[in-house]
């Protein structure tokens, strides 16, 4: 006969196992049936400005060219993690994106999930970008369907473990992973929820502008109030009214146009590369974004 407490320290193991191996199992947002539903009739022009907006090329581009429109992927991105290899996602049906449909980019933005079923790391941002409309996904799988395809495969990330294992992001996602949709405020203009859907969603502005904790998770109360850059290679600054309160709509519509800022300067490093892609935006686009940049609490930068 087996140990009694033996036996009963492997049951409660066990246990713990099968809830742990439970709580973590990637969760698509659409399954497999909602695939005609959602269709594959987007709009590739509307798609672009989505493109354009969520700055997809400045990270998927392949090094080493100047066409921001080949994406190869294979940029490094270090952080205390390792280094993140960004994913080829060209038309290329092997090494990059081709063959997937419209469900499987949707399950990939909204809820962070492969279609091989597997958890992507939240470098990719699709914590802000789980809140998109599906409409907007339709239309940016529509043009990306409309750019070149680029053979190759990245190299595969090089991380310290335990942070090779996916699945244990199933957690890091129970912890800080919510796909509420945005609501509308209706004692807000159009404008400003126009601004806050593409600040807090596509634009995804607070991953660059916001400080995170240990987990690499932004921290909710110092919300765009900058801080070190991700790479921890630069500090990012406060978007807040806390550092450019003195700035006007106009002026920040302004520096998303030509990267000019009110005081005569211009921006610099991985920002001229935004400015890049919001000067394709409407200018309502534009305009919405900085009455919303307008109305964040205002916040301190937290010190290094």
């Amino acid at each position: 006969m087996p140990d009694a407490g033996l036996l009963a320290i492997l049951l409660v193991t066990g246990s713990i196992g099968a809830a742990a191996w439970a709580l973590t199992e990637p969760r698509p947002a659409f399954s497999n049936d909602a695939d005609e539903a959602l269709g594959e009739k987007g709009d590739p022009a509307k798609g672009q400005l989505i493109f354009a907006l969520g700055d997809c090329g400045s990270c998927h581009a392949s090094p080493g060219q100047s066409d921001r429109l080949r994406l190869g992927g294979g940029l490094a991105l270090a952080s205390s993690y390792g280094t993140f290899r960004i994913p080829n996602i060209s038309t290329d049906p092997v090494d990059g994106i081709g063959a997937w449909r419209t469900i499987d980019l949707a399950n990939a933005i909204l809820s962070g999930v492969s279609p091989a079923g597997t958890h992507y790391y939240p470098v990719f941002p699709y914590s802000d970008f789980a809140k998109m409309q599906i409409g907007d996904v339709r239309d940016l799988i529509a043009y990306l369907r409309t750019l070149p395809a680029v053979s190759g495969k990245p190299p595969p990330h090089d991380l310290a473990l335990p942070f090779r294992i996916r699945r244990l992001l199933g957690f890091w996602k129970l912890l800080f992973f919510d796909r509420k949709p945005i609501v509308p405020d209706p004692d807000r203009g159009g404008a400003w929820n126009r601004g806050q859907y593409l600040v807090e969603t596509v634009g995804h502005c607070a991953q660059c502008h916001s400080p995170r904790n240990r987990f690499g998770a932004i921290k909710p109360e110092q919300r765009f109030a900058g801080g070190t850059d991700p790479e921890q290679v630069g500090y990012i600054p406060n978007i807040t009214p806390k550092r450019i309160g003195n700035w006007s709509e106009g002026d920040i519509a302004e520096l998303l146009r030509t990267g000019n800022t009110p005081n005569h300067g211009r921006v610099g490093s991985s920002m001229t590369e935004v400015v890049t892609n919001t000067a394709m935006l409407p200018q309502s686009d534009r305009d919405a974004i900085a009455v919303y940049i307008k109305s964040l609490p205002s916040r301190a930068t937290a010190r290094p």
